[in-house]
């Protein structure tokens, strides 16, 4: 025997699945989320970081036993190491907006193997040189320096070019991506003895011809995190609108019928 309820449950059954599914879509939606103003705030916070630290004393540069745990936090760090220069110059492209020097535009920044006091060897970028600079003053910019010294600069990680990264031009060294272990296998250096970060040397170091033109690190951090929170939390609201939406369209069909 059939009641007046049996009809009315109808739609109820209807929605159960997709109420069911766009729930669990809802929590998901949201949690990556909140997961991203999580990481917004983590990223600004270690923005300060490295802003305060980049004007710190600086530490000794990571050593062997520490490269494994370096990470995005290390970027930028304050370091110092003892050692000398070798043979051979690796070159990076870039363009100077706001340069810190009297020398802006296209050019290069010119990496140089730095052998430290322990015997491992790090990429030092010596500075930048402009484009277009006449090959007598080229040359005398990437005449290394010789003897014992002692360099300070900022730590820089290692690039992973992707798929938009130009090949790097083999034929005169240059690179579009700051790849310090593909550059290092260019120079002939051994991978095992070469850190997962080059050195941006202190502005002091420029030396008294002006070039390479140190101290222009770029101080920059992705930070699209609340762009991508926007994004989840915008999914979850379509999400309830379209749901709702749906819902609608089964209840109230059926309840003009039963007028």
């Amino acid at each position: 025997m059939s009641t007046k309820a049996e009809p009315a449950m109808g739609p109820i059954r209807k929605l159960l699945l997709p109420f069911a599914v766009a729930v669990v879509a809802l929590i998901v939606l949201l949690k990556l989320g909140f997961w991203q103003l999580d990481r917004l705030a983590w990223k600004e916070t270690l923005i300060v970081q490295v802003e305060e630290g980049i004007a710190k004393t600086p530490v000794a540069a990571p050593a062997p036993a520490g490269w494994q745990r370096l990470d995005e936090a290390d970027d930028y760090r304050h370091v110092a190491v003892s050692g000398t220069f070798l043979p051979g110059t690796a070159f990076y492209y870039t363009a100077l907006s706001d340069p810190a020097g009297p020398f802006e535009g296209p050019g290069v920044m010119a990496y140089a193997p730095f052998k430290t006091a322990e015997g491992w060897i790090v990429l030092v970028n010596r500075g930048f040189l402009p484009q277009g600079l006449p090959d007598d003053l080229r040359a005398q910019a990437l005449q290394v320096p010789e003897g014992q010294m002692r360099l300070t600069g900022l730590l820089r990680l290692s690039e992973v070019p992707n798929w938009t990264t130009p090949a790097p031009g083999l034929d005169d060294n240059i690179w579009f991506a700051r790849d310090t272990r593909a550059m290092g296998a260019v120079l002939g250096l051994d991978p095992g003895a070469l850190p997962p970060y080059s050195i941006d040397l202190d502005a002091a170091f420029t030396p008294p011809g002006g070039l390479p033109q140190a101290g222009e690190t770029i101080v920059s951090f992705k930070n699209d995190h609340l762009g991508y929170a926007l994004t989840w939390f915008g999914l979850a609201a379509t999400l309830v609108g379209v749901f709702l939406t749906y819902a609608a369209g089964v209840v109230w069909p059926r309840a003009r019928q039963t007028d």
